[in-house]
């Protein structure tokens, strides 16, 4: 006996046996139960979703021998000769095939004579945005106005290339993507009724594969039961598709958390041994990011707990939401541009490294393995942390405390460590005297959600390890309670003990470290400004070529010199 394939083998024949499109499946069920039949219906998606699987039902339904019903028999002649493909009333045409006007003028030529056999004519194009622009014509009036035993299931992948004219004749319904645990379901299911056994593992990467088409995955199915001699195991899967195994992913996440580039490298090789796409292996590093930012937010990851679940859960852990993010962005940019390189291997060599390389809160590579990058000499101080406001001196209310603010110098060396707020002295702090507290959430270092949030407030008081802080309602968005947590961890460890913090919101909080920055960048910009316009040799250039500055267009440089020292 001829062998048949999976897909078709195991084709639904009744709405029952459709996996996934439950809005269609509701919708065509309670308009034949009703008897509201629409003359034309569009079905739209992807391939493999079910497009032409439910016009051959709907057909079905609308010709069974039991009369027009949600639950064809399945047993009729009709029923069993359009399962069969051979029902003299079910005229399907390929439109990618019968494109011309000549081809569609012929086709409906017979649409007015009554059906040979069944109840309705059904007319089942498929492809249908492949007709020329003279066919759409042709159907147009037909299709609008068709006879009362005529009915049109129009499918494609493609919808923006219908007329406007054609989609609004029709019912449309879009097919979405079956997920990939329906997927996985399914493909259990046909494994246990053809008596094979399989691995739910190569079941979940066959369905990954699939990319949401059914078709595809019973096909990829077929192949793995002819590639594993009659069994589906994952690692027979991952040899046929070219992927490779969850370990290996997280091999390169665990040396990725260490800062190991000796050993990011040694996975490298592994995998070249293995004749590993390099693209594939940048997918798998993306799904596996993406899985450990969703759980680092506390949301149920979407694949379920599995055997390494635990696993998991330690590098989320050990990986900041920073880490996560970067490398999810430097992935998804080395996948891009991987085709750009010398050769695959090197290509994600320089990904991989390029993660270590440019990690969050380091400023310079990690040391792994003996690789230390070498040191540039520089005469520049190290960059400010983001967010944090410039020193200056303070002033208090009364004469003396202004004299001695003005004794002091307005700007703290880069080498000399920045003031830190005592007990005592936040006690007695109020909204308006933040000058301590940006100096404290610059030291802090604290980068993200945390700094913005930090910046953003004021301090009130800080006694025994409680922190009273307010906050802008404008800004009330930033107290999330991850970013309240590491704001609190931050000062925990700066203090050396535990503290809490209580957030209070108001219509106004004073000076905060934001506006003093603001503040610090607007002046920068007011004296660059400034001093362009004061520049002799500036004013020269304009009154020689009638020349002018655009507004907007200057910048300040904090180590730029002088213009009106030269």
């Amino acid at each position: 006996m001829t062998y048949q394939a999976l897909a078709r083998k195991w084709r639904p024949h009744n709405f029952d046996e459709l996996v996934g499109q439950a809005h269609v499946r509701r919708a065509l069920i309670n308009a034949l139960r009703d008897q509201r039949i629409h003359p034309a219906y569009l079905f739209t998606g992807t391939r493999g979703v079910g497009k032409t699987t439910l016009a051959r039902i709907l057909a079905k339904c609308l010709n069974c021998e039991t009369g027009v019903t949600p639950t064809p028999c399945g047993v009729c002649s009709a029923c069993r000769e359009i399962d069969e493909g051979r029902f003299i009333d079910l005229i399907e045409v390929d439109a990618a095939s019968r494109t011309k006007v000549e081809d569609t003028r012929e086709l409906l030529e017979n649409v007015q004579y009554a059906p040979t056999r069944g109840r309705y004519k059904v007319y089942l194009i498929d492809e249908v945005h492949m007709l020329s622009g003279h066919s759409f014509n042709a159907l147009l009036k037909t299709l609008e106005e068709p006879p009362p035993h005529v009915q049109f299931l129009l499918a494609t992948t493609d919808p923006q290339k219908l007329p406007a004219t054609i989609l609004s004749r029709c019912v449309q319904f879009g097919l979405k993507r079956i997920p990939e645990g329906a997927i996985a379901e399914q493909l259990a299911s046909v494994l246990d009724r053809e008596g094979l056994s399989g691995e739910p593992d190569a079941l979940r990467d066959l369905a990954h594969a699939a990319d949401g088409s059914l078709r595809d995955a019973l096909s990829l199915l077929d192949q793995a039961v002819a590639y594993g001699g009659g069994t589906v195991n994952e690692a027979d899967v991952r040899d046929m598709l070219g992927t490779i195994s969850r370990d290996a992913v997280l091999r390169l996440l665990q040396t990725l958390a260490a800062g190991d580039a000796m050993g990011v490298l040694g996975v490298v090789d592994e995998l070249a041994e293995q004749a590993a796409d390099f693209a594939s292996v940048l997918t798998d590093l993306l799904t596996a990011l993406h899985r450990l930012a969703v759980r680092q937010f506390s949301t149920p990851v979407p694949d379920g707990a599995d055997s390494t679940d635990g696993v998991w859960s330690d590098l989320a852990a050990a990986l900041s939401p920073e880490d996560v993010q970067l490398y999810y962005q430097i992935a998804l940019i080395g996948r891009r541009d991987l085709p750009l390189a010398a050769d695959p291997r090197s290509g994600i060599e320089m990904v991989l490294l390029r993660m270590l390389a440019f990690r969050p809160g380091t400023g310079e590579m990690q040391t792994a393995r003996g690789l230390t990058p070498p040191s540039i000499p520089t005469t520049r101080s190290p960059p400010a942390p983001v967010g944090a406001a410039e020193p200056r001196a303070e002033y208090t209310s009364t004469p003396a405390g202004r004299e001695e603010a003005a004794a002091r110098p307005t700007h703290t060396p880069a080498s000399a460590p920045i003031p830190m707020v005592s007990s005592s002295a936040a006690a007695t702090s109020t909204g308006s005297d933040t000058g301590d507290w940006a100096a404290r959430v610059a030291a802090l270092g604290l980068r993200g959600l945390a700094g913005q949030l930090a910046s953003h407030t004021s301090l009130i008081s800080a006694d025994d390890g409680h922190y009273r802080l307010a906050i802008e309602r404008a800004s009330e968005h930033l107290c999330t309670e991850m970013a309240r947590q590491r704001l609190t961890e931050a000062l925990s460890a700066a203090d050396g003990c535990q503290v809490r913090i209580d957030i209070q919101v108001a219509e106004s909080v004073g000076d905060t470290p934001a506006v003093q920055a603001e503040r610090v960048a607007a002046s920068r910009q007011s004296e660059a400004e400034r001093s362009i316009e004061t520049d002799e040799w500036i004013q020269s250039i304009r009154a020689q070529l009638d020349a002018k500055v655009v507004p907007g267009s200057v910048r300040p440089h904090v180590d730029a010199p002088n213009l009106n020292d030269r």
